[in-house]
């Protein structure tokens, strides 16, 4: 009974031991992460941080681009104030409340499109065929071109008066008359869509493609003998296994298009049609000099962005079964 304790007791002792070893190391590879961490925190502090907390005072200024400097703190009044019996700021601006729409509607359209035709254009280039190389490198050719030159090289083509798109339409007699693609209030908002997704469709299809390329071969042959349809395979077994990378794909490509400016600036200028909140806020700091209201723009739309964001991540993490 004694050595059967001695022996209880010394077992325990070599757990706690190794416990202990293995919380010290634990404790050193959480200080060797931060060392690494700390000097990248301090430039993102002061490269992101600074600019963003400047913006935040701003927005309860009444500052202009001429004189930031005698700024005079106002409180909330570029959010909402009421006054002389009405309510003023750009919580009650129709115009800012149709960027937000338009902004919203933009990501959730452009998003869309691009993960369903992503997915597609991986599935082509996962395929066995002569030339599959190069057909991957030229693929990728819309998304090396820079944002502006692409935007800028479809505004000439969308060009209602001498725009190939339009006369290619009227050759194939699918259209009488030219269309005023970036003008028309019913097609601007449908051909920056076209354009964003034409440019970032490569973005989403590379990170699905290598998502397919780690895929076990096991289940697909296992199918195949068993005689499955390949539809129901792609949604019992690739969709289930790609979810990780098309998360990664939607929360970078949704962050792009919720702050979304250069390539509907290019196309239709201010037009309210298409105006995001980026232009409403860069319309406000620049055209019209107003930083602490322009200020209080961009301060909504982080929050927005940041917002729907979590949300986005909130839902992941249970799609995927994550614990908390």
């Amino acid at each position: 009974m004694s050595t059967s304790a001695t022996d209880s007791a010394s077992a325990v002792g070599r757990s706690s031991k190794a416990g202990y070893r293995g919380t010290k190391v634990r404790r050193q590879r959480v200080r060797a992460a931060w060392l690494f961490l700390i000097p990248m925190l301090i430039t993102l502090a002061m490269v992101a941080g600074w600019p963003l907390a400047r913006t935040f005072y701003f927005s309860f200024t009444d500052a202009s681009l001429s004189d930031t400097a005698g700024a005079a703190w106002i409180g909330i009044e570029n959010y909402l104030v009421f006054d002389d019996g009405d309510w003023y700021g750009i919580l009650t601006d129709p115009v800012w409340w149709q960027s937000v729409w338009n902004t919203l509607y933009f990501s959730v359209v452009s998003v869309s499109l691009e993960v369903i035709f992503g997915i597609i254009v991986a599935l082509l280039l996962n395929a066995e065929f002569k030339g599959r190389m190069l057909v991957r490198a030229a693929v990728l050719i819309p998304w090396a071109i820079p944002t502006i030159v692409s935007a800028k090289m479809w505004a000439w083509m969308l060009n209602d008066q001498f725009g190939i798109i339009n006369h290619l339409l009227m050759t194939l007699g699918l259209i009488d008359a030219p269309l005023a693609w970036t003008a028309d209030a019913d097609l601007s908002m449908w051909a920056v869509i076209m354009v964003d997704v034409w440019k970032t469709i490569p973005f989403v299809a590379l990170l699905v493609l290598a998502a397919l390329q780690m895929l076990p071969k096991d289940c697909y042959e296992a199918a195949e003998v068993d005689g499955i349809h390949p539809v129901k395979v792609f949604f019992r077994v690739t969709l289930p296994l790609i979810t990780p990378a098309l998360l990664v794909a939607v929360i970078f490509r949704l962050l792009d298009a919720l702050r979304v400016f250069d390539v509907i600036y290019v196309l239709t200028s201010n037009s309210t049609n298409t105006m995001t909140m980026s232009i409403y806020a860069r319309q406000q700091l620049v055209e019209f000099q107003d930083v602490g209201y322009g200020s209080a723009a961009s301060t909504l739309l982080f929050l927005i962005i940041a917002l729907v964001t979590i949300l986005y991540l909130y839902l992941g993490r249970r799609q995927l079964g994550v614990d908390e």
